[in-house]
């Protein structure tokens, strides 16, 4: 038997990314694709560090050659842990797939048992994939905003980014629990879409991106930033007395250029969020908070359905900025 894949590979300065087909056997004898369970991979989601590594911008992929996908759902077909049986219904996402072990644009997966957790029930393995690296992210924002003490009574909380993946979500989430949500974005037009996430203020991220003073206005009881760069900067300098930032992304960039200002004298806090190597149990916390608080009814209006060949083009667009919400993409639609 054999399946189809994403496939990277790199010798020296040529790299190429295709559509392989791969005997089954690769996923035993490739030390890449180590795991104790084999998933027939039904749904995948392509995402920003995605994005990059089958455009070759960036050095995510750190072994070759590599199947990319970070995230992936499906049904277990093999497993040789207690943990997991046949016909398990299970998401994964972060632990390095498409980095340093094969990952989930493909149509069979073999992962370590540790790294699964359980479909929640009320999703189907499309609509996990909606939610996703992103949605796990946003959620774990959100929680850690929520944890940290910032209430609905204690002022507006700005979402960055907040047409794509996380910044969707994290609208959605959010507003759901009561807080009034600024979202901050450079796709005006997508207003409407984020006032249906449930938005109730739009704002420029033009107002954000350029160098800013170190201490500006109070304006936001907390914050949910994916962006990083100035947008991160202006945002601490712009959070309340007391108040929380959670950072999780860099479509700005990398750098962080502020002061200790916000921190020192008005007590922010700046919360970092991962969820590639998120803890288990934290994990599974976030997932089950998703299928309980997430509105499934607005997962339309996030996701977009593309078929496997489809991700080489859409890549371009994710890193363009030119996609909107979630780009799921189902494995078993070839061309």
């Amino acid at each position: 038997m054999s399946f189809t894949a994403v496939f990277l590979n790199k010798d020296g300065d040529q790299f190429s990314a295709q559509l392989k087909r791969l005997e089954d056997n690769a996923l035993e004898s490739n030390p890449l694709a180590e795991g104790e369970v084999v998933v027939r991979i039904e749904h995948s989601g392509i995402n920003y560090k995605d994005g990059l590594t089958i455009a070759n911008r960036s050095p995510v992929v750190r072994a070759w050659p590599m199947v990319a996908g970070v995230d992936g759902a499906g049904t277990v077909e093999y497993s040789s842990s207690t943990k997991w049986k046949e016909g398990d219904r299970v998401v994964v996402t972060g632990w390095g797939l498409g980095e340093t072990h094969w990952g989930c644009l493909a149509q069979r997966a073999r992962l370590k048992a540790d790294w699964l957790v359980a479909l929640p029930g009320s999703f189907s393995t499309s609509a996990a994939m909606s939610v996703g690296t992103a949605g796990l992210t946003a959620m774990l924002s959100c929680l850690a905003v929520r944890n940290e003490g910032v209430t609905p009574a204690s002022g507006d909380v700005l979402v960055t980014g907040a047409s794509g993946g996380v910044g969707s979500v994290a609208v959605s989430i959010l507003s759901s629990w009561g807080y009034r949500v600024v979202a901050a974005t450079g796709k005006l037009n997508e207003a409407e879409y984020l006032h249906s996430l449930g938005a109730a203020e739009i704002l420029d991220r033009a107002s954000l991106t350029a160098p800013g003073k170190p201490l500006q206005k109070e304006r936001w009881a907390a914050v949910v930033d994916s962006v990083g760069s100035h947008t991160l900067a202006n945002a601490c300098a712009q959070t309340r007395y007391g108040g929380v930032v959670t950072a999780c992304g860099l479509a700005q960039g990398m750098d962080f250029p502020a002061s200790v200002a916000p921190f020192i004298l008005r007590g922010v806090k700046l919360v970092g969020i991962d969820s590639v190597m998120c803890p288990m149990e934290r994990r599974t916390s976030a997932w089950n908070a998703l299928a309980s608080d997430f509105d499934a009814r607005k997962l339309d209006a996030l996701t977009t359905v593309i078929g496997l060949g489809d991700v080489f083009s859409i890549a371009e667009h994710i890193l363009a900025g030119q996609v909107r919400g979630r780009t799921v993409v189902d494995v078993n639609r070839l061309p």
